[in-house]
């Protein structure tokens, strides 16, 4: 891959693409362009067919999604189903349209089965019913996935899907409603302790276990993914390592140095029980994460507390 190729990151702006793009320029690569969702409406087919042929780039990353929590994800299953398919349609047929040979796509262990045996491995897609909080977002994810496969097998190019655990880090989601559970107890912490160590109320009982890979890492797989030839289509992204919601939240509580009590509520949904990715086919590819948790999270909290006046907050 030359420095002067033409990548385009989809969803530039987000969370992952904002890291891939500074991982990237790290690198030295000087041919990187995105486009906003006010440039671009990715949800637009015409739009996005006419600015592949304008553009011409060389390799696409999908970094774009509608994306959310729970609450998000079972408030709004129309959007969470029907905008990420047309985006994530719109980019990969067009690009097969313009004759890209390149595209990676991003995706969520969401697409995996809820009961499914633990550590999640790839073949595992399909054997078996879905979370169903999340459902209409793995739907979408897994028909990218597909679509990527079937482009490979009948067209023989290079188009791979990475599917990272639960992400964290710099320019995430912190708005309540509609954050992941990281962010949420980072937001929710850190607003408790300035209320004189106010209680925290979190949902659920503490008990599923939950995998996180610092959006760092994920950026640092992309490149990898970029620079080199994969040999399937679908590859796991994470740490191979999980811990209890609850154990999270005590990890975060002692990060913000908040000390008052934590409130669980069992009345409240807690999701697939265990999300732990089995990532041998990346490691056997040349991969591993490098971030561990404890310092992944107070790099999060310290980035927070320098945005605190500007943090991303996604509105449905």
């Amino acid at each position: 891959m030359k420095k002067e190729t033409k990548v385009y990151i989809a969803g530039h702006r987000g969370m992952v693409g904002s890291a891939v793009w500074r991982a990237l320029e790290a690198k030295g690569y000087t041919n990187l362009m995105g486009k906003s969702s006010k440039e671009l409406d990715l949800r637009n087919q015409n739009a996005v067919n006419d600015f592949y042929a304008s553009e011409q780039p060389d390799v696409v990353i999908d970094a774009a999604a509608r994306v959310g929590g729970i609450l998000a994800n079972n408030t709004y299953p129309y959007q969470f189903l029907m905008e990420n398919l047309q985006i994530q349609n719109n980019l990969i047929d067009g690009a097969h349209q313009a004759g890209i040979e390149k595209f990676i796509f991003l995706g969520s262990s969401c697409i995996y089965p809820k009961m499914a045996p633990q550590p999640l491995k790839e073949e595992y897609l399909l054997t078996s019913s879905l979370e169903p909080t999340n459902e209409w977002y793995a739907i979408a994810k897994i028909t990218g996935v597909k679509a990527c496969e079937a482009i490979r097998k009948q067209y023989d190019k290079d188009y791979v899907s990475l599917m990272p655990t639960n992400l964290y880090g710099p320019y995430d989601n912190f708005d309540l409603k509609t954050s992941h559970v990281l962010p949420a107890m980072i937001r929710k912490f850190h607003e408790a302790k300035q209320r004189g160590n106010a209680p925290v109320e979190l949902w659920g009982s503490g008990t599923p276990m939950r995998e996180f890979l610092h959006v760092e890492d994920m950026a640092d797989s992309v490149v990898f993914a970029l620079e080199n030839e994969f040999q399937d289509n679908l590859y796991n992204v994470g740490t191979g390592v999980d811990l209890t919601i609850k154990e999270l939240a005590e990890l975060i509580q002692k990060t913000v140095g908040h000390q008052g009590e934590i409130v669980w509520d069992s009345t409240k949904p807690d999701g697939t029980p265990r999300k732990l990715m089995d990532v041998s086919k990346m490691a056997d590819a040349g991969w591993k994460a490098k971030i561990n948790l404890a310092d992944g999270i107070k790099d999060t909290y310290q980035w927070f507390l320098e945005n605190i006046d500007s943090f991303k907050q996604v509105k449905i």
